[in-house]
């Protein structure tokens, strides 16, 4: 008996729009095989920020350090939860953040923020024409204690940064902050908790891909369920699945029949299962990816073993090809 690698949420609901690109690119010479390792932890509590054209972590941390990250570039606004957490959203009714918190009934409202990471499909919707109130459920800790729930209010966004508050579920204890955009990012994190920002993403340019825990909407049944795998980050990378036994062969050619997708779990979980009999993770090395980063450059990926040399899960390995 097989299941994949999934944790069920509760009561989540049905995002849309995640629309695929459909870019093939020419052949070029392939590099020599490298092998890439990035450990998230056996508990898949950390978050490993990957470099594929050096084959190199750029940087860890834990998925305990952030809850929002806010959009950085100079016309972004949006305003995202931590998925890594299974935190999610609701939209209140109203703009008056120190009304208590009524969160009964919720169950189905909730939203996440979808795992494609399209704009229309988040937890937190376009705020700037009514400034709502939200009820922002926290997720669950690193050993799964609920983490309660904030209300949050976004009050004001430009070039330069943001403003919003942030109250606990009863209304009281608001604070209001403003936080400036980094324009060598593409999102800046946030904790509620110390009420500051925090460095979590690598500047734009010196990452591809992110080895994570991430919540993933699946449709039959509609259910969110938290997975450990690996997404974009926001790097700008596109991803273009191939099935196939021979890695070896694989080249840019096969984009043309299997096109690319800028969605943020283009490479995604599913190059693994877990078998419940022998109580072990299987990794499927035929499931290959052709990965294009932010500087153009192209690369061809598949997994080899979920665990480290010591037998220590959660440490995904992999072959690496430039291409």
């Amino acid at each position: 008996m097989k299941a994949r690698n999934i944790l069920p949420l509760f009561g989540m609901v049905l995002l849309s729009s995640c629309l695929k690109e459909e870019l093939p690119v020419p052949a070029r010479t392939l590099g020599d095989v490298q092998v890439g390792q990035a450990c998230v932890g056996s508990d898949y509590g950390d978050q490993v920020w990957y470099d594929l054209g050096t084959n190199s972590i750029v940087s860890v941390n834990s998925k305990m350090d952030w809850d929002l990250a806010f959009e950085c570039g100079a016309d972004g606004w949006q305003v995202r939860v931590n998925t890594s957490r299974s935190m999610r959203a609701l939209e209140k009714s109203g703009t008056d953040i120190t009304q208590p918190l009524d969160t009964n009934g919720y169950g189905p409202l909730w939203r996440i923020d979808h795992n494609c990471g399209s704009a229309d499909s988040t937890a937190i919707r376009d705020w700037r024409t009514d400034h709502p109130v939200y009820a922002i459920d926290m997720g669950y800790s690193d050993i799964g204690l609920a983490m309660g729930v904030r209300q949050l209010r976004v009050t004001a966004v430009d070039a330069n940064g943001y403003t919003f508050e942030v109250a606990n579920a009863n209304g009281t204890n608001v604070h209001t902050y403003t936080i400036v955009k980094d324009p060598q990012r593409t999102y800046v994190h946030f904790r509620i908790s110390s009420g500051q920002v925090v460095a979590i993403a690598p500047p734009k340019g010196s990452y591809d891909l992110v080895f994570t825990q991430y919540t993933y909407q699946f449709y039959e049944p509609v259910l969110a369920y938290l997975v450990t795998g690996v997404v974009n980050g926001f790097s700008g990378s596109r991803t273009a699945r191939i099935i196939t036994d021979d890695f070896a062969s694989v080249s840019l050619a096969d984009t043309l029949t299997h096109p690319f997708t800028s969605d943020e779990d283009g490479v995604g979980y599913e190059w693994k299962d877990y078998d419940f009999d022998l109580a072990v993770y299987t990794v499927f090395p035929e499931r290959v990816y052709i990965i294009e980063d932010s500087e153009g450059q192209y690369f061809k990926l598949h997994f080899t073993d979920f665990y480290d040399e010591n037998g220590t899960r959660g440490c995904p390995k992999f072959e690496l090809v430039a291409l």
